[in-house]
This record gives structure tokens, sequence and C-alpha cells, in this order.
């Protein structure tokens, strides 16, 4: 969990200096007349030209920023479900798949046994009947 954490905040903070940078690049650009450099046009400095990209910028960063935030979050969610085969309940685990008791001892460190619970044993006890009332065909 730490590590995916530590995972989410490194691609936050990925995210918020490629923003800066951009905003960074709007005030240097009035700064240096890159215009003027770059397109040999006339120019003169504007800073609320600067002032008002990076307010867009900013509310484009905040926007992105909560979406990444709500998709990580998400992702950590459904990464938190134990994978189990449908078939033979072995576990997903490290990449490979476990026996269930496997799984919990190696993962619980406890032993375990088996059982039956009450709903099973029931079903077990009405199929146990329908097999001893059901009639005798004879084979021939």
């Amino acid at each position: 969990m730490n590590r995916t954490k530590a995972h989410w905040n490194s691609i936050l903070w990925i995210e918020a200096v490629g923003f800066s940078a951009l905003i960074a690049l709007s005030w240097v650009t009035e700064a240096v007349r890159l215009p003027h450099f770059v397109f040999g046009e006339a120019f003169t400095p504007n800073w609320h030209r600067a002032e008002l990209r990076s307010l867009v910028i900013f509310l484009v960063w905040l926007a992105v920023y909560r979406a990444t935030r709500r998709l990580l979050e998400r992702l950590h969610y459904l990464e938190d479900f134990m994978r189990m085969c449908g078939w033979c309940r072995k576990i997903y685990c490290d990449g490979q798949w476990v026996p269930t008791e496997q799984f919990l001892k190696s993962q619980f460190a406890t032993s375990t046994t088996h059982g039956m619970c009450p709903d099973c044993l029931a079903n077990g006890v009405r199929q146990l009947e329908t097999l001893d009332n059901a009639p005798v065909t004879p084979q021939g």
C-alpha cells in the first residue's frame, strides 16, 4: 500500500511540475520577449496576458489533478480486490495462482482445516434423500 501511495504521489508531482513549467514559460516569454526573437514581430511585454495564461493553466491543472487523483483512488480500490478462480477457487497472488489453503497459510500464517457450513450440510442431506428416494430402474 505504501508503494502504491508513493507511486500516486510521484504521478501527481510529475503533473504539478509539468504545469508549473508551463506557467514559468508563460512568464519567461514575456520577460525575454521570446515572440520577438522567434517570429520577428514587434513586442511589448504584456504582464496581464501572462497572468491570464497562468490562471488558465492553473485551472486546467486543477481539473487534471482532481481527475487523476480520482482515477488513482479508483484504481487503488480495484487493486484491493482478491482475484479468485470461479472454478477451482485458487487465488491469484504474487503473479501465480495458488490454492486457497496455501494462500491463507502464506499471507496470514494460519493453518486451515475443512468442515461443512450448515447450508451446505442441509443441501447435501437433501441430495442424499433425493438419491435414496429415486426409483431404481433395471438395467438390461
